[in-house]
This record gives structure tokens, sequence and C-alpha cells, in this order.
């Protein structure tokens, strides 16, 4: 498994609809290995990537409540009220759909952190522009255990064994819980 650090523009689909280049080019690795869900062309940060099929779908199965953290930063200085309604849920009327609680920190007066479990096409995007804001950039800085750290726009790095045996037990724990509340 590869942690990637994608550039904005480049998009993580493989077909070639868009005429941009995806991250598969752009790594450029040896063997086969596809992107673990999306970040969308717009925004930049961690992406894993991996060619076991069965662990991609694990992490990117929205009922286990992974986290995902990113910076994201706004056109226009927001107050505490903001902040309240991105943890509560944002109703999206579009998607008709309220976005689950989540964690949210300011770290500025236009940049705040927040950790999401769910991941609806342009959520953050979207929340902020039910509030009013329009997002100017979007920087996915951790998944699950696995963090972005240093690594430098546009390189990748591999797991490390560590990391993956974190992540492999958190989707344990996540499959087990799945299972106790089904029975």
């Amino acid at each position: 498994m590869l942690a990637v650090n994608k550039p904005r523009g480049v998009v993580c689909t493989t077909s070639d609809k868009d005429r941009a280049m995806n991250v598969v080019e752009l790594i450029h690795y040896p063997a086969r290995v596809y992107p673990v869900g999306r970040l969308d062309k717009d925004s930049e940060g961690l992406l894993l990537m991996t060619n076991q099929g069965d662990l991609a779908n694990e992490i990117m199965h929205a009922g286990n409540f992974h986290e995902k953290e990113y910076i994201v930063t706004v056109d226009q200085p927001f107050n505490s009220a903001f902040i309240k309604k991105m943890q509560e849920g944002v109703e999206l009327k579009e998607l008709n759909v309220t976005t689950r609680p989540c964690k949210v920190k300011a770290l500025g007066k236009k940049t705040f952190q927040i950790t999401l479990t769910q991941g609806l096409n342009r959520q953050i995007r979207r929340m902020c522009e039910a509030l009013g804001y329009h997002v100017v950039t979007l920087k996915r800085v951790r998944i699950m255990n696995i963090h972005l750290g240093r690594l430098n726009t546009g390189d990748y790095r591999r797991v490390t064994p560590q990391e993956l045996e974190e992540l492999q037990w958190q989707l344990e724990q996540a499959r087990m819980e799945r299972e106790e509340e089904e029975s």
C-alpha cells in the first residue's frame, strides 16, 4: 500500500475523459495500483493506493465510520456559529441528506481542521457552500491512522508495516462491531 500526496489538478479516476493527469500516471509506480477512494481534482493531500481490492473496499465502506482529516481554507473569515453548524451536520439539499456530526477546529480566521466519518461527493465543499462559504484550499492530511506527514506534493511512500498492522486492526474492529450490530 502506498501513501501519495496528490497535487491539485490531478484526478483519481483512471479514465481519460477528463484529459487531466491521473494519479496513476503521476506516481508511475512499477506495479498496478489504484486509488482507495477519491480526492477531487481541486483538492490535494493524502490518497492511499493499493492493488488489494478487499482492503480498499473495507477502507471505503462508509458504515465503518473511518476518520478522514482535512485542513480547509475558505474565502472569508468564519465565526463560532459556522464551526458549530459544521460540527452538528449540514443539510445538503441537492443530495437530500444531512451530514453526520463531525469534529471541527478553527486554525485561523479562514482555516479550519475537519474530521469526517463520511465520504459524500465533494462533501466539505458542499457543506461550506450551504453555509455561504467557498473553499479556497482543501488538503487531506489523514486517513484513519495514516498521516500525510512531510511527504512532498506529488511524491509517494510505502505505508510502513506498523501503519498497515494498525490499519488492519482498526478494520477488523469495525468489522466485528458491524457483525455484532447485525446479530
